[in-house]
């Protein structure tokens, strides 16, 4: 079972509005509700609302029941104001004052650490938001978590995170296109850490940065995509790759155009330009699969081929 709760305030008593937050909700939502072929996914809850806020006390106890046993994953995302209060953040909520402005990082992360949930994963588009699970007492940026916590931030800990002209946060924007497919790796599996190479990418080195903490031995797929080569045709890589540095030699028979017509190896050569289009594997001698089967050249495996041909020989796909 995956929960998946989502926060989002644009409204407060004491700080300045916002005007992205809700519309950023809206729009991730259904992408962690369903994966890309309208498989349930997350069972999402929102709380995010313009006109009557979100005080402490209503975020509170939605985190408690997020954390609540039953589930194998959790996970918080909150857009909003980051406050930063003695080297930690807090997620300002509408009821918040400048002396208590909502809930902080830290009671969060001690629910966390504390639930039985083991999977719980936070993502926060908020200022100053790569504050969280920092140990101020230790005057530098450690981070202790407990395992199985993994936690994307939209910047460091002494940024602010920025919205754009369109009413989003520009974070918030570049995470919903990552897990719409940005972030996917060939399977088509969105991973925590897949979002933050992608993410850490969209940013220059005058911007806010994207930071990931965790504490995890594997990553839960977030969301899954169209895969760029089809499973049931990675799994075949051991066959026609008996080798890792083994070279598959083409003639003109793969070649669909090419007479008479062979229809195994056509199925094959198909294979081979997924592969080729995905970056598993390269022609030797030329750029494209098609001179190297009309010059009966060969195709090798990329680094990255070599890693999906490993993991199929081991039966991990």
């Amino acid at each position: 079972m995956k929960r998946a709760l989502l926060v989002g305030i644009d409204t407060y008593d004491a700080f300045d509005a916002l005007s992205g937050c809700v519309n950023d909700v809206v729009a991730t939502a259904p992408l962690l509700a369903r994966n890309d072929d309208g498989l349930p996914n997350f069972d999402c809850q929102i709380l995010a609302n313009a006109r009557q806020g979100v005080g402490r006390d209503r975020l509170r106890q939605a985190v408690t029941k997020l954390l609540a046993p039953g589930a194998d994953v959790a996970l918080l995302y909150a857009a909003g104001h980051g406050i930063e209060r003695n080297g930690e953040v807090v997620l300002a909520t509408t009821d918040g004052t400048p002396q208590t402005p909502g809930i902080g990082m830290p009671e969060i992360l001690a629910a966390a650490a504390h639930s039985t949930v083991r999977e719980v994963i936070l993502i926060l588009d908020c200022c100053f938001s790569g504050a969280v699970a920092q140990v101020p007492q230790m005057a530098s940026d450690a981070a202790v978590l407990r395992p199985g916590i993994a936690i994307l931030t939209a910047s460091r800990n002494d940024q602010p995170a920025a919205e754009t002209v369109e009413r989003r946060g520009l974070f918030s924007t570049m995470l919903c296109d990552g897990l719409a497919g940005g972030a996917a790796d060939v399977l088509g599996k969105v991973t925590i850490g897949g979002l933050y190479a992608y993410l850490s990418e969209c940013f220059g080195p005058w911007d806010q940065r994207p930071m990931l903490k965790a504490n995890i031995e594997r990553e839960h797929e977030l969301r899954r995509c169209p895969s760029a080569v089809p499973l049931a045709n990675i799994r075949r890589l051991p066959l026609l790759f008996p080798t890792p540095d083994h070279e598959f030699l083409l003639d003109p028979s793969y070649e669909p155009d090419a007479l008479p017509p062979h229809p195994e190896n056509e199925r094959i050569f198909a294979i081979l330009q997924q592969c080729r289009s995905a970056k598993l594997l390269v022609p030797i001698g030329t750029e494209h699969l098609y001179f190297a089967a009309m010059e009966s050249r060969s195709c090798q495996l990329t680094p990255l081929g070599r890693h999906y041909r490993h993991m199929a020989e081991k039966g991990w796909l």
